[in-house]
């Protein structure tokens, strides 16, 4: 894996950084083909929401991009994060007034995932955990991801590939690595995340593709009783593109489908995307 840090080759960072102290900055895993981040677009819109909103002083695009391919490197197909952190920092919770963020951009080969997993659908369970509100850091993909690590311990079945995150009021709100989409009756329905969950660029994508799939889109809260009654389910995030769901295990049984064209119309689509 190539590492840099604020540009220079390097895998160390200060133990002062509030990144570590804190989770105090954001990240993104881009995929990248010859040193090209795919989805560019909605990613780099999804990082300068994401650093206003706490703040963070966002690196330049160009800069950025080029420090994408030095990682990338010689690697045809690349898997990168980009982290930002609001750098160094004393004792105490307050942002520093002359906060020098740290930037810091990993690549590593990526190979990706099983066919089957896009032929045959996955199989995902409903977590046990219930994700907390807070509408200010709700949709950032911010660096605190404790509730995300806890709801993945919750299984180790390699049959089972997702886990689904509810809410307090018995919502869906997204899984522990993908948003959610369910389809019913020709409407895509995926949760409004304004009150929890992450926003994630592959999302963004989609709801932008909708329309030109002949489909209308609507957000907000989904219980699991539509969950159930939905023609389809599909997983989305930018490493995975779309998966659809076979199989939902949850505490009356198992929900199954069969019905995977949608998902397979918009991977085709985003093959195309740029």
């Amino acid at each position: 894996m190539a590492t840099l840090i604020d540009g220079h080759p390097s895998d160390k960072v200060s133990a002062l950084d509030r990144g570590l102290a804190y989770g105090d900055g954001i990240y993104r895993t881009v995929e990248l083909l010859n040193g090209v981040p795919r989805l560019w677009r909605w990613q780099w819109q999804r990082l300068v929401e994401d650093c206003a909103r706490l703040s963070l002083p966002c690196p330049d695009e160009a800069l950025l991009l080029a420090e994408l391919a030095a990682a990338a490197q010689g690697i045809e197909r690349a898997v990168a994060k980009i982290t930002l952190t609001r750098g160094l920092g004393q004792r105490g919770y307050a942002m520093p007034a002359d906060a020098v963020p740290t930037r810091i951009v990993t690549a590593s080969p990526w190979g990706g995932y099983p066919a089957e997993r896009y032929s045959d659908g996955v199989t995902v369970r409903r977590c046990d955990l219930t994700l907390s509100r807070q509408p200010l850091l709700a949709g950032i993909k911010h660096l605190n991801r404790l509730e995300n690590v806890l709801a993945r311990s919750e299984w180790a079945d390699p049959s089972v590939h997702e886990g689904l995150l509810f809410d307090e009021d018995g919502g869906v709100v997204e899984a522990t690595m993908s948003n959610l989409f369910a389809l019913k009756d020709g409407v895509l329905y995926t949760p409004r995340l304004d009150r929890a969950g992450v926003t994630g660029a592959l999302r963004a994508w989609l709801i932008d593709a909708v329309p030109a799939l002949g489909l209308a889109m609507k957000e907000g809260s989904l219980a699991e009783v539509e969950l159930l009654a939905a023609d389809a389910l599909l997983l989305t995030n930018s490493l995975i593109g779309v998966w659809p769901v076979a199989a939902y295990r949850h505490a009356g049984g198992e929900a199954r489908w069969r019905d995977f064209e949608l998902a397979h119309r918009l991977n085709a689509r985003l093959a195309a995307e740029a």
